[in-house]
């Protein structure tokens, strides 16, 4: 698990590096540009998240199964498909960046380093979804450390290259853009040499294999709650930023963007724990090993309610000094952005259940039900919260809305578990 968890730890510090040194070095206005574009990004670079969270699953069953030879070929199409996923993607966000960057609100100033900021990143698009989903792969081809020791390069080479280009060149938010292509490209593409290799001595090999439309629809139905559940996220970061402009203004987004910056890391531990544990679930249920089901969900669910709770005290702990290093140059910006975090951080307490309780459906190759559990949890909860909740108690309510959200999860996510216990034998 551990590996996992750093792994997905490195990945999230990519919009934080680049964060801390624009709103240091560069500017409010700038800080929120990135903040308003990185969910639009995310959104896109989701699709390999989808794809390699249910292409794992689909191969971790199919290992259980002792059909290694048919592992590979999905594995090998699956990499060949989000390679041009990625591709074409990209053309289209590079295209339509500015009416897109003006769709979420930027004018001016914010809509001209938005647009800058987009088009470069979407450029590795690419190799940003490679990366994405070989953090599931390397965990179903049991390499865990090579997936870390990888995420570790990537994101020393974005904290170099931010310092270099945006510090000592001074380019703004074109070198903070440039540093991230470069980290992701560094990420994507390293796996595809690792995995085509003759040296290679892993449990999954990169081989010639005809395009199977089946098991790539097979794949993004058991990873489309991982991809709703981006996307959801990245949507309601857009209606959080649309409620704080319409609020606060600039400070509000700049505000949302520290508290979102750290809660990537915080929910890196859950991504991570889900990801490591997802194949071994997965091979359990295609070995039909009920004993052992059981005995990882019941660990499972109390490790996600620890971490839940550790995960709040320590947001709280550090909610003033996180903010004061992206925001202590503006007293009130600093006062707004610490306040702001003590509430947002609470949602934590429940948050890694219902991650997990999605993750698990991915696992048991049941991507509707996984999908449902992602998709009320944010675009409906989140979304309607954010809207109504400031109407009722002001300002508070945009912070508090995601609280709300994570508690009616919680209620359907145990509704789930107890609703398909027979089906699958985990309890």
């Amino acid at each position: 698990m551990a590996p996992s968890v750093l792994m997905m730890i490195v990945v999230s510090v990519y919009s934080i590096v680049d964060g801390f040194f624009i709103s240091n070095f560069v500017g409010t206005t700038a800080f929120a540009a990135v903040n308003l574009v990185w969910p639009m990004l995310m959104m896109i670079g989701a699709v390999g998240l989808m794809v390699g969270a249910g292409g794992s699953a689909l191969v971790s069953k199919t290992m259980g199964e002792a059909e290694f030879d048919k592992a590979n070929r999905i594995f090998s199409m699956l990499v060949r498909v989000t390679f041009l996923f990625g591709l074409a993607l990209g053309v289209i966000g590079f295209l339509f960046s500015r009416p897109i960057c003006r769709a979420l609100g930027a004018e001016g100033a914010l809509l001209e380093e938005s647009v800058r900021y987009m088009r470069i990143v979407v450029l590795a698009m690419p190799m940003l979804m490679l990366q994405m989903a070989f953090q599931s792969f390397f965990m179903t081809a049991e390499k865990p450390m090579v997936g870390t020791k990888l995420s570790v390069a990537s994101g020393l080479v974005n904290i170099l290259l931010d310092a270099l280009l945006v510090i000592a060149f001074r380019w703004g938010v074109t070198g903070a853009a440039i540093a991230t292509v470069l980290a992701q490209v560094t990420g994507g593409l390293y796996p595809v040499f690792y995995f085509s290799s003759r040296h290679n001595r892993s449990t999954l090999k990169l081989v010639s294999a005809v395009t199977e439309w089946r098991f790539v629809a097979k794949a993004c139905l058991n990873g489309s709650s991982e991809y709703v559940g981006n996307i959801s996220l990245s949507i309601v970061s857009m209606c959080y930023n649309e409620q704080l402009l319409r609020y606060i203004g600039e400070n509000g987004v700049a505000a949302y963007g520290v508290i979102m910056s750290v809660s990537f890391i915080l929910a890196a531990v859950f991504m991570g724990y889900n990801i490591s544990i997802t194949p071994i679930i997965g091979f359990n249920y295609g070995a039909q090993n009920t004993i052992e089901l059981k005995s990882l969900l019941r660990k499972s669910v109390v490790l996600s309610l620890c971490f839940g709770l550790a995960m709040t005290l320590l947001g709280w702990l550090i909610a003033y000094p996180v903010s004061w290093i992206f925001v202590g140059y503006d007293a009130d910006l600093l006062q707004l952005t610490t306040r702001a975090f003590c509430i947002y951080i609470a949602s934590f307490l429940l948050c890694g259940y219902n991650m997990f309780v999605s993750a698990l459906f991915t696992a048991l190759n049941n991507g509707v039900v996984s999908a449902v559990a992602a998709f009320t949890r944010t675009l409906v909860f989140e979304v309607a919260a954010v809207f109504i909740l400031p109407l009722l108690i002001g300002i508070d309510g945009i912070w508090y809305s995601v609280i709300v959200a994570e508690m009616l999860a919680a209620l359907l996510a145990t509704a789930l578990l107890f609703g398909f216990r027979k089906r699958y034998g985990y309890m």
